[in-house]
């Protein structure tokens, strides 16, 4: 008796973690990433011009070439793994589709090159990190616009 009451226990207790990390997974799958743009929730992809890759939102993964094929991988390919995601400019993609946004790469990459800025965009998240991996000082527009004046704020003491 002792025995089955234990793995009664025992099963009882899987079954709960099991349910607890099945329900946590489901509801992060689908959402935009802090670093997209605010103002396109029902997109499936964004084409990230500097690193020449794709981002699909509902499975959270990059979509790269290498190794002569195209890569589906949680992270980002090593010679961008910091790449700052924030600062990169985002296409959205609102007008594909399917599972294959790569058929479009040679568009995609001769109209949005490598350095391209759209329209200015503004991310769902705070970037928590202060690094810039580019040493382009020129991506860091959100603070003072490239003024070092305090203006009197900050410090209690008026500059006049």
């Amino acid at each position: 008796m002792k025995l089955l009451k234990l793995l009664l226990v025992g099963v009882l207790f899987i079954a709960s973690n099991s349910i607890d990390a099945q329900v946590s997974v489901n509801v992060n799958i689908g959402s935009p990433p802090t670093w997209g743009p605010v103002g396109y929730s029902e997109v499936e992809y964004y084409y990230l011009p500097d690193i020449e890759s794709y981002y699909n939102i509902r499975t959270s993964q990059f979509i790269y070439f290498g190794g002569g094929r195209w890569i589906y991988s949680r992270n980002l390919p090593n010679p961008y793994r910091n790449y700052n995601l924030y600062n990169g400019y985002k296409v959205v993609l609102s007008d594909y589709h399917g599972r294959t946004p790569y058929t479009n790469f040679r568009t995609h990459k001769s109209k949005y090159y490598k350095g391209y800025k759209g329209k200015p965009q503004k991310n769902r998240g705070y970037q928590h990190d202060n690094y810039d991996d580019h040493d382009d000082h020129d991506n860091h527009n959100d603070h003072d616009n490239g003024k070092h004046e305090n203006n009197g704020k900050g410090n209690g003491k008026n500059k006049h």
